[in-house]
């Protein structure tokens, strides 16, 4: 009994000091925004909505930033050997030069020394634009050599395009390491930035590595592109009459293959084209007119082997083709 009565008085005890501690505890409701959140989210909202987004920065300008190990990041990541005055060098625009000069001498700094003793990248840009053109014209004469020499400037005018060039350019890097006086950098001046890189790595390496660069990273472009996309044909039924009328081959005989929908708005005909009672090429089109045009283009595609199956190009690593002659001078 005394046992239980003890048991008793202390777990009332304790009922009692619980509810004591209990009053002394304030909760308070925890929000997951603070009040002000709401009213400052507006504010910047309608601010970039007025002001519109701030303007670009160059990434030299922000932080972490150490252009020598940029540039030579630049040239391990690529796998190549530049020497790295010429590859700074090559990054330096002469518009670069006149917006820098310019700011220095707004601050009131003498002519002597506002002086800057860099030198721009246009002689390099020439020399890369020169040897680009030059190895593009030999890489698609090799690589298509059925196809006419207009057809093969048409190609190497792609290549070389500012389109095809700055994307490139901008994939690899350059625009971020490109000094230029605006910002984000114009397409031709990436354009010359990345010739200028070539005729770099034409100093540093030599013309068969750069060779090897230009069709890695410009020759690859190729890939997926229609012939005539690239090379603007006028009239390609009679192209193709001129090549076979070359190779004494007769002439071809367009014949309405099938045709469906010719009641609606939406009509659609296949034209094949025959030469010496063989199926030369087959083309759809919504007139007949169309469909016989590009029947002829298909069979040019297949003329000059840059038809889909065609066999693919050439990008295998330079170690490929030295392999055969090493082990044909080791075997002697």
């Amino acid at each position: 009994m005394a046992s239980g009565y003890i048991l008793n008085r202390g777990v009332l005890t304790l009922g009692i000091h619980c509810q004591r501690v209990c009053r002394n505890v304030s909760l308070s409701q925890v929000r997951e925004k603070k009040r002000w959140m709401k009213a400052y989210t507006y504010l910047m909202a309608k601010k970039l909505k007025l002001e519109g987004p701030p303007p670009p920065k160059p990434r030299s300008q922000k932080p972490h930033w150490d252009y020598h190990a940029e540039v030579q990041a630049f040239s391990s990541r690529l796998h190549e050997n530049f020497s790295l005055e010429l590859l700074k060098t090559a990054f330096i625009n002469p518009c670069y030069l006149q917006a820098e000069l310019r700011r220095r001498q707004g601050l009131g700094v003498d002519s002597e020394i506002t002086a800057l003793v860099l030198k721009d990248n246009i002689q390099l840009s020439e020399r890369g634009v020169s040897f680009t053109k030059s190895f593009l014209s030999d890489w698609c004469r090799a690589s298509f050599p059925i196809l006419p020499r207009d057809g093969v400037e048409s190609v190497v005018r792609h290549l070389a395009s500012s389109a095809v060039v700055t994307d490139v350019a901008r994939n690899l890097g350059i625009e971020d390491l490109t000094m230029s006086a605006d910002c984000p950098v114009p397409d031709d001046v990436l354009h010359s930035t990345f010739m200028a890189v070539i005729g770099a790595l034409t100093e540093s390496s030599g013309a068969e590595k750069t060779g090897l660069f230009l069709r890695d990273f410009l020759g690859t472009q190729l890939i997926g592109k229609d012939l005539f996309d690239m090379w603007t044909v006028v009239d390609p039924m009679g192209l193709l009459v001129e090549e076979l009328t070359k190779r004494s081959v007769p002439l071809p005989e367009p014949r309405l293959i099938r045709s469906a929908g010719a009641s609606t708005v939406l009509p659609l005909y296949f034209v094949g084209l025959y030469s010496d009672q063989k199926l030369l090429a087959q083309g759809p089109g919504e007139t007949l007119v169309a469909a016989e045009e590009e029947a002829a283009r298909v069979a040019l595609r297949v003329l000059y082997g840059y038809a889909e199956n065609h066999r693919p190009l050439d990008f295998s690593p330079l170690q490929q083709h030295q392999q055969p002659l090493i082990q044909s001078i080791s075997g002697n």
